[in-house]
């Protein structure tokens, strides 16, 4: 097999696609000379609530920015617990710490790797005010069992779509489900910008209004403050590029399942566990996540061939320094043992057919 060099991610491959329209968009931005809460976050606001299926969508600075934003709209402060996982990026948690609440982890599933619904209510307290499931990768978590535990005990519910632009749940975009649903638009995700950029999105017009609010530091007009707020403004730049990858974002969604589906195929024989898709999801596949026993030998194996892969991620979060005065999480077993065995293959819609085969044989060689 004659080594190639297979990027994690080529923004190159990206942009020579979409090159004259984006200068088209960046252009129209300069002309207007409005850089700030502009037409095109407007537009785009519109754009992508529509998408995903709500009725406000704010745009703001970050994923983390919306996820904090939505609990601190919700009211979440340091009397408050909120149920999420720790098997995830470091901002799910980071949001609930931030509004001075109390994180409480639940473990994932084995195989979607988002929240397992059976262990939630017995993490539930008199203080728990949220649930917080991550659409982990691209695949939906089980929102019906979120919404009736929700629902019985009168909590909030907070979806982390940040990796999951375009999933369904039962023929339903996620994003639409929860109270308050939050997406990243860093640039790697299906969906990203050329910078940071979020997105709240809500049917509840009051919750809507409050973010709008958080975001500006607390403004309801010019130098009037209701509340106290943050500077976590989504740019006109990058709303009128996120506006041209909006209208790509199906297809190349359909190319990341293709693609995962032929990288199913060749490994379908191996000791490799590969991701499932539950018969209520459609998986987005922002991420191509397998795991194996010896996982850091084959990404040293497949380092060798040229090819980059990642790990998403190798520590949980209660395992880290920065929150060690969480680290008594207890019944977390799946989790700390996927950290241990996961490994994420590139995964992008300007891969080729052939990469991907390239890919898929150098794997097995690796675990053969």
């Amino acid at each position: 097999m004659v080594k190639r060099e297979i990027p994690f991610f080529s923004f190159k491959r990206e942009y020579a696609e979409i090159q004259e329209e984006l200068s088209e968009a960046i252009e129209r931005v300069f002309e207007s000379g409005r850089f700030v809460l502009g037409d095109e976050v407007a537009s785009f606001e519109t754009e992508f609530s529509s998408y995903v299926g709500t009725e406000y969508g704010i745009g703001v600075n970050s994923g983390s920015d919306a996820l904090f934003l939505a609990l601190k709209a919700l009211g979440i402060n340091e009397n408050s617990e909120v149920i999420t996982v720790s098997h995830t990026f470091v901002s799910t948690v980071d949001s609930i710490v931030r509004c001075g609440a109390t994180p409480v982890f639940v473990d994932v599933e084995a195989g979607t790797y988002c929240i397992d619904t059976a262990k939630i209510e017995e993490k539930i307290t008199e203080r728990t005010k949220a649930i917080l499931p991550v659409h982990l990768y691209g695949h939906p978590a089980h929102l019906d069992d979120v919404l009736k535990i929700a629902t019985q005990y009168d909590l909030s519910v907070v979806e982390d779509a940040c990796q999951a632009h375009g999933a369904e749940y039962k023929g339903r975009k996620v994003g639409s489900f929860g109270d308050v649903a939050c997406f990243s638009f860093y640039p790697v995700k299906n969906l990203g910008a050329y910078g940071d950029g979020g997105m709240v999105t809500t049917n509840d017009r009051n919750l809507a209004e409050r973010v709008k609010l958080l975001r500006n530091y607390g403004q309801s007009k010019k130098y009037h403050h209701d509340l106290v707020g943050i500077n976590s403004r989504l740019d006109e730049l990058q709303a009128a590029i996120l506006r041209v990858k909006l209208s790509r974002l199906d297809e190349w969604n359909e190319k990341r399942r293709q693609l995962a589906g032929l990288y199913k195929e060749l490994l379908e024989h191996t000791d490799v566990v590969l991701p499932c898709e539950r018969a209520y999801a459609k998986h987005a596949f922002h991420l191509f996540v397998i795991r194996l026993a010896d996982r850091d030998k084959c990404q040293r194996l497949l380092q060798k061939r040229g090819i980059q892969t990642q790990i998403h991620y190798p520590i949980p979060v209660h395992k880290q320094k920065a929150y060690a005065e969480f680290e008594n999480a207890k019944d977390l077993a799946v989790t700390e043992v996927a950290c241990n065995e996961i490994l994420s293959l590139p995964l992008y819609p300007s891969l080729t057919d052939e990469e991907v085969t390239y890919i898929g044989e150098a794997t097995k060689d690796a675990v053969s």
